[in-house]
């Protein structure tokens, strides 16, 4: 997973990039996560403040993960994982105060069009996320919920 560095969407006045991550971004993802998720999963009776930093502490790969970076600033990731015949889009988090500025869809924008267009892509959302919205802008369907996560699918180009 290379850098790269794309022409900002005219929504936006920031470049956004995209680098490697590496293991010692684990920590300052994690309070990325938990910043994001509290709102949802406190909605949702969920919220366990050890428990939100803890599940991506145990589930990162740095191989597969990728850093957004907002005018040279780590600003949340994205991780694309290969499972089952399908590409898995986990572990995308912005930060609160860049959300709703376009980085998200830049983000999104760059993973479909950059990856193997032969496999459907996968992702789940929690209930009532505004993480929705952007993914069916995107051609995201439902392909099935629960009280807690929407799971949706993207089928290939």
């Amino acid at each position: 997973m290379d850098d790269f560095l794309a022409a900002p969407p005219s929504e936006m006045q920031a470049t956004v990039s995209l680098r490697a991550a590496m293991s010692h971004d684990i920590e300052w993802l994690v309070e990325i996560r938990a910043e994001v998720l509290r709102a949802d999963l406190e909605r949702l009776g969920r919220y366990d403040s050890v428990r939100v930093r803890q599940r991506m502490r145990d589930a990162f790969t740095p191989a597969s993960a990728r850093v957004i970076v907002v005018d040279g600033s780590d600003v949340g990731s994205i991780t694309v994982r290969v499972e089952d015949g399908a590409r898995w889009i986990e572990h995308f988090y912005i930060s609160a105060a860049l959300q709703g500025r376009g980085v998200g869809s830049h983000v999104l924008e760059t993973v479909l069009a950059e990856e193997d267009s032969s496999r459907p892509f996968r992702l789940n959302v929690l209930q009532g996320s505004a993480a929705r919205r952007l993914y069916e802008r995107y051609g995201f369907v439902v392909d099935s919920e629960d009280a807690v996560d929407v799971f949706m699918s993207l089928p290939p180009a």
